[in-house]
């Protein structure tokens, strides 16, 4: 288990003694003032003040945690060397690039200072954008949210499920069962997008059924990606493997399979979780160069889902006062319980949301009773039929 302090002093420590500075190698050639790197501010002679960012940068050069996919540790400049040649998105950029996390002597130390840095980060209000390394650094970064007093709803893009219990299994193919066992529990809710079912145990599915959990197989996505939009738009932090990118697409991966998400798709994702006022931390991982190509063109998927990550944050409408005239209300008679549904929509950008009563006396779960849903869910409102969003948020409630 990790344990996470919660003193004080520990908010302003310098972090320069957790971080190694960037390679000047990976930057000497941009010229282009319109250019990412020459946006941002870099750990390169002296670290950034990330005190008032928006989004703090940081690699995690680990890769302990797996057997398959070694060479993930290289990960963090490669990805650097693609986006800081891409040239900046909209908005008035407010991003530090805090270099990479020094390795603990052990992954658990790893865990614990992603934990902290996070951590220090979000009470500064600063979104952190780990690039990996291995998918088990995201425990790290689960672990972050333990001393903040909120539920964390959490989004997982994975090929895989990493639900494996046996002891001796890879860190990266258990981090998922050992987020699920962690105590205490402060875990919402739990979705699972992109998964592959010829590589599942339909047991794992099940087990995250019975918790109230989602899973959404590669095909279900593709039939309509704009239905996972509310899906993603309700989810606290991101973790996203590359492992669930098409081999065409990303080879740069131990574990890289024939099918899955475009890169396309995979950007797409990211466009709607950097919009999500909610979001408050992403992970990126699995990317390995000494399996990717002679044009590392993993890399520079990887680099531009970041980038369009960076783009959604930076139309982000702060949405959530429900109850200005920024909003529709729609209240819905049904033919039983409920009596009255009550649906949400912003005239800004059109986005829907669903009013969910939480149980009496169950306050810490105040936050999630308007719930982000479509314009879909409305329609089957109208027809007298429940929308099957409320039915699984209810579910979480009780």
């Amino acid at each position: 288990m990790i344990v996470i302090s919660s003193r004080k002093e520990n908010r302003n420590m310098d972090l320069t003694i957790l971080f190694s500075p960037i390679d000047e190698s990976l930057y000497t050639d941009i010229t282009s003032p319109s250019s990412f790197y020459k946006n941002i501010h870099i750990f390169g002679e002296k670290m950034p003040d990330y005190r008032g960012a928006h989004i703090a940068i940081f690699g995690v050069r680990e890769d302990r945690g797996t057997v398959k996919n070694k060479g993930a540790a290289e990960a963090p400049d490669e990805v650097r060397k693609k986006l800081y040649h891409l040239k900046r998105g909209a908005g008035s950029y407010r991003i530090v690039d805090l270099g990479n996390l020094n390795a603990g002597h052990d992954l658990n130390e790893t865990y614990v200072r992603v934990s902290e840095v996070c951590r220090m980060l979000m009470e500064f209000n600063v979104l952190p954008v780990i690039i990996g390394g291995t998918q088990d650094i995201d425990y790290g970064q689960y672990a972050s949210y333990e001393t903040m007093e909120k539920l964390v709803s959490f989004l997982n893009v994975d090929a895989l499920l990493d639900l494996d219990e046996k002891k001796e299994s890879s860190e990266s193919h258990q981090h998922i069962h050992k987020i699920l066992m962690h105590e205490p529990n402060y875990l919402f809710s739990y979705t699972h997008l992109a998964y592959q079912s010829y590589l599942i145990d339909p047991a794992s599915v099940n087990v995250l059924e019975k918790l109230n959990f989602e899973a959404f197989r590669i095909g279900q996505m593709r039939t309509n990606l704009q239905e996972m939009e509310p899906t993603i738009r309700n989810a606290d932090m991101l973790s996203f493997d590359m492992t669930s990118v098409r081999a065409s697409d990303a080879p740069g991966n131990g574990n890289a399979q024939p099918f899955g998400l475009t890169g396309e798709e995979a950007c797409q994702i990211c466009w709607y979780a950097g919009l999500n006022e909610k979001l408050s931390s992403a992970g990126f991982y699995e990317y390995n160069p000494s399996f990717d190509n002679v044009h590392r063109s993993t890399a520079s998927v990887l680099a531009t889902m970041i980038w369009y990550f960076i783009e959604g944050y930076y139309h982000r409408k702060n949405e959530q006062n429900f109850k200005s005239n920024d909003f529709m209300k729609y209240s819905v008679s049904m033919p039983s319980d409920p009596a009255i549904l009550t649906f949400y929509k912003s005239k800004a950008s059109e986005k829907w949301w669903l009013e969910v009563p939480y149980p009496h006396g169950r306050d810490r779960y105040s936050r999630n009773s308007i719930v982000p849903c479509s314009y879909s869910d409305y329609q089957t409102a109208i027809k007298g039929e429940v929308p099957e969003r409320y039915i699984n948020m209810i579910a979480k409630l009780i």
